[in-house]
Formats: structure tokens, C-alpha cells, sequence
């Protein structure tokens, strides 16, 4: 049986520590989906979603182990549909912790079949954040070493 994991996240932006974590996934993994959510928390995405795809899809063209996807609905319902037992989550600190944690209390409640793996980060990348990098591209800051694709 293959092996299929979702990476979900609104990846706004896609950094290198979210590219870190599937690379290492794919150790793990037959196949890892990446999926673009909304996230309801949030009211407006600062990079296109139309974008963030493209980019994402351009980083692992030929392969075919990675996909990539839009998606607006619950993640345990995804992850059924796209055949998915494992979701993959990066965790930088504690505080990603006990948050993470919360959702995949919730997600195997929603879905008893589906296992929540957690990476930890590289610490090279514990300081990435799409939030800074936001912040920091907003008032005309280099980003280009925290992305591994160029803007």
C-alpha cells in the first residue's frame, strides 16, 4: 500500500524550511501533497494563491512523488479524498507544538485512519517564518534567502 502524506499549510510564502520538510517527507513517504489551504484565521493571503502554486509545482517538476494542490475544506476530509493516512507538519518550537498538537487531536478525531507525523525543523531554518518573511518583503526587504524560488 502506498504510502501518501499531506503537507498542509496556506504557505504564504512557500519558505525553504517548508521545502526542507517535504525533501525530508519524501524519505518517509511514497507520495507528499502538498496542499494549499485557506485558513479561515486569516483574511487576506499577501502572495496569490495562483502563484504560490506555480512556484511550488516549478520546485518539484519531474517529480512526480510531489503534488501540489488548492483545497477549502477540512483537512481530514482532504486527506480522505486524496487517499492520504499520514498529514506532515513542521514544528520550530514549542509553542508550534501545542498548537499542532490541538489540530491533530482534532484532525484524528475527524479521521481515526489519519496519523499526524511532526518534523522537527532544521535548525537553519527554526527562524523562518511566512509571517516575518511577509513582513519583511511588505517594506522592500531582501527575502531571497529564505525562499527557494525567486520572486
Amino acid at each position: 500500500m502506498k504510502k501518501i502524506a499531506l503537507f498542509p499549510g496556506s504557505f504564504d510564502p512557500f519558505t525553504k524550511g517548508h521545502h526542507d520538510i517535504v525533501l525530508r517527507s519524501l524519505k518517509l513517504f511514497d507520495e507528499v501533497i502538498v496542499a494549499i489551504g485557506y485558513n479561515s484565521a486569516k483574511k487576506n493571503r499577501y502572495f496569490e494563491i495562483e502563484m504560490m502554486v506555480e512556484k511550488i509545482s516549478n520546485l518539484y517538476l519531474g517529480d512526480d512523488r510531489v503534488k501540489v494542490l488548492v483545497y477549502n475544506e477540512l483537512t481530514s476530509s482532504l486527506a480522505k479524498t486524496q487517499g492520504a493516512n499520514f498529514l506532515v507538519r513542521g514544528l520550530r518550537n514549542i509553542i508550534d507544538f501545542e498548537y499542532e498538537n490541538t489540530i491533530s487531536q482534532m484532525n484524528r478525531n475527524l479521521n481515526p485512519d489519519l496519523e499526524t507525523v511532526f518534523l522537527i525543523t532544521s535548525s537553519k531554518y527554526a527562524a523562518v517564518s511566512s509571517t516575518i518573511i511577509r513582513e519583511v518583503h511588505r517594506y522592500n526587504g531582501d527575502v531571497s534567502e529564505y525562499l527557494p524560488y525567486q520572486l
